[in-house]
């Protein structure tokens, strides 16, 4: 499956960016660890912008043509990644102690 079919998702659904948002802010509690906390904010701090492009607040009306999305996906999935990585990492150190 095509990663931008994925993400697109939140292109037509913004709310939907809530969803990685609560999940890595749940994580946040398990581990402690900033990049966690990081992650949470990113997607949250999506979601407004995400929502204000659909109703066509940060854009002149045609905004079918994304570059935005060129910097903003890459830059959610790295946080998303290093996040989840963090919180594993975190889980087994805890484990072994």
């Amino acid at each position: 499956m095509d990663i931008g079919i994925i993400l697109g998702v939140f292109i037509g659904w913004p709310i939907l960016a809530l969803v990685p948002a609560a999940v890595f802010a749940v994580l946040y509690l398990g581990c402690r660890r900033l990049s966690v906390l990081l992650a949470a904010l990113a997607w949250l701090a999506y979601f407004p912008y995400e929502r204000a492009m659909k109703l066509r607040i940060l854009c002149s009306g045609e905004c079918n043509i994304r570059i935005d999305l060129l910097l903003f996906y890459p830059l959610l999935a790295f946080v998303s990644v290093v996040a989840v990585v963090a919180y594993f990492k975190a889980k087994r150190g805890a484990g072994r102690a």
